[in-house]
């Protein structure tokens, strides 16, 4: 009898090892080479992937600042009634607070009467995904259109 008990002992069948199948060598030939040129083709997706991401960021970026400051300036000359030296100061205070970019941009006033402010803003997006692939993208250009009330006091 074992010194630890009758029911707390080990059976010996447990303690014997059951034998591993043996492992093929032989690789086959065609199968020779193939994981780092999938793991090369995973990674060239992967760059695709993210680079889309990141233009999709700057595009998303991009828009929502020129949306922004185009507002901000539609407002400005709505605050003003509207008035021709209003609209030139807000354009260059736009251009101004969109730094580099705003020289991309294009503004037009033309539509604009006694009673509404509207201000079309037209910018070039800088790309970084080939040039085929922008346009199709709808991240080669920025068109946005703003219109605000001219404020007059009652």
């Amino acid at each position: 009898m074992p010194a630890c008990g009758r029911r707390g002992a080990i059976r010996e069948g447990r303690l014997r090892r059951r034998p591993r199948p043996a492992r093929n060598v032989n690789v086959r030939a065609s199968e020779r080479g193939g994981g780092p040129i999938s793991a090369w083709l995973g990674f060239v997706v992967f760059l695709g992937l993210l680079l889309f991401a990141v233009q999709a960021l700057f595009n998303l970026y991009a828009t929502s600042v020129v949306t922004a400051v185009a507002y901000d300036a539609a407002r400005r000359v709505a605050a003003a009634d509207g008035g021709a030296d209003s609209a030139t100061e807000a354009e260059a205070d736009a251009r101004r607070a969109l730094g580099r970019f705003g020289e991309r941009v294009s503004f037009d006033w033309s539509a604009s009467d006694g009673e509404v402010v509207v201000l079309s803003v037209r910018a070039r997006n800088p790309t970084r995904l080939l040039p085929a692939m922008a346009g199709p993208l709808a991240f080669d250009e920025i068109d946005r259109t703003v219109r605000v009330r001219v404020e007059a006091f009652r």
